[in-house]
């Protein structure tokens, strides 16, 4: 909220110095809107800057199971070898690949779960300040409006 209201702030003090704070209505109406722009795209920048990483969350949140279930493909043909290798169904010519299957599974869920539970939630927690910072410009803007009509 302190970048909206600095650079609000800043534009209003840029032509307040040129004297356009007072001037005729159409320079007033100009402010305004050069104001509220100013709002929006420092809003559009904080929020770019604070999403910049949330596309790893979801890269994770959304290739980590398929390369845990690669991973488990992998160790059951190398479980399918060691049989046709050996030519023996035992358990313990089978094991070891099972086993390093299972393992690869849950690595990619032990990866894909907390990320798509961050993603979720740092996406929500976004969506909440972007709505609040939104208010903030709202307002501020509706009192600098407000100084302007006074002024006149």
């Amino acid at each position: 909220m302190s970048a909206v209201f600095s650079s609000a702030m800043r534009e209003w003090r840029r032509s307040a110095a040129r004297g356009l704070t007072t001037r005729g209505n159409e320079l007033r109406a100009s402010l305004r809107q050069r104001i509220e722009q100013v709002m929006w795209l420092t809003i559009s920048r904080e929020m770019e800057a604070l999403e910049k990483r949330m596309t790893f969350l979801a890269s994770v949140g959304s290739t980590a199971p398929f390369i845990g279930l690669f991973g488990t493909v992998w160790g059951i043909m190398n479980s399918f070898q060691s049989i046709a290798a050996s030519k023996n169904t035992s358990l313990a010519v089978v094991a070891p690949g099972i086993a390093e299957a299972l393992f690869a599974t849950a690595l990619g869920l032990v990866a894909a779960i907390p990320a798509v539970i961050f993603y979720n939630k740092i996406s929500s927690d976004l969506a909440k300040y972007a709505t609040k910072l939104e208010g903030f410009a709202s307002e501020f803007g509706s009192i600098l409006s407000r100084q302007l009509d006074e002024g006149s």
